[in-house]
């Protein structure tokens, strides 16, 4: 009896290393708002807690629609998290999935048991519970190589296609990533040659004056004369690049040339307005 409880648990502890291991290779979690088993948002605060308790145990998690400029960049940075609901009318049963850039399947935790009557408590015990899978693993960010990590890439240039393009420059050439998700332009800076200044456009909010940069938690929040909040810049891993909300829409405000300027899409084109910032 002693043999097969010392064989369980080195077992135990050979695959927790292996799931470690595996892990290491991913720099962002990326939690859901709304799980696909769920009816609505955060409904019983699943997305919050399984966002809390990734932070607990030392991974870096952040919702899905607060992606920084990096990990939208490179999606394959980060494993999207997923909570499978088996639950029944008596009982609450939750499973933790981890799966990467091309919706392969990379962990999965054990399956949290509780039979609370309660959903929200029930809920919070049942994941509580699964997360026992990632308790002790000891996770630390470890850089790959990006081609150990990244799917095969196909680039797709349409400049001797002189039916619809002539002399396509280079930087309209569309890298495309062989996954279900993703479509993205070979560099991270925004391209200006497909960009219309809002100057030419006459729809933007912000004043044409001095904004002032007040340093936050996240980043900097810029403000008019008023004084009134303008915008609020989230920090990216990039220098002088930062995330930020403009018309209820994901924008970002950068340097170029020496200039801070302000991108957004707008009636499905990318704008631009020039932002005179003091910091």
């Amino acid at each position: 009896m002693k043999s097969k409880v010392l064989y369980i648990l080195l077992f135990a502890i050979v695959i927790g290393n292996a799931a470690n291991a595996q892990l290491n290779s991913y720099k962002y979690i990326i939690v859901p708002k709304k799980f696909e088993a769920f009816k609505s948002v955060n409904e019983y605060q699943t997305s919050t807690l399984v966002k809390y308790f990734f932070e607990e145990n030392g991974f870096n998690a952040l919702y899905d629609d607060e992606l920084p400029m990096e990990l939208a960049g490179d999606r394959c940075l980060g494993l999207l998290a997923n909570l499978e609901d088996g639950s029944n009318m008596f009982t609450t049963k939750v499973t933790i999935v981890l799966k990467d850039c091309n919706n392969v399947e990379v962990f999965r935790s054990v399956e949290g048991v509780s039979k609370i009557k309660e959903y929200n408590k029930a809920y919070r015990d049942a994941i509580q519970k699964a997360f026992i899978s990632f308790a002790g693993m000891d996770y630390s960010y470890e850089p790959q190589e990006k081609a150990q990590r990244e799917p095969t890439t196909v680039t797709l240039n349409f400049k001797d296609d002189v039916k619809s393009v002539q002399e396509e420059p280079k930087e309209h050439i569309l890298e495309q990533k062989a996954t279900t998700e993703e479509q993205v332009y070979k560099s991270v800076e925004p391209k200006p040659s497909s960009i219309v200044r809002a100057a030419e456009k006459q729809s933007s909010e912000l004043p044409d004056e001095v904004l002032y940069a007040q340093p936050t938690d996240s980043g900097y929040q810029l403000v008019d004369s008023a004084p009134k909040v303008v915008l609020k810049l989230q920090e990216t891993s990039m220098d002088n690049v930062f995330m930020t909300d403009f018309n209820g829409n994901n924008a970002v405000v950068f340097q170029k040339d020496g200039k801070w300027l302000l991108e957004y899409s707008e009636n499905g084109e990318k704008v631009q307005k020039e932002l005179n910032i003091k910091f």
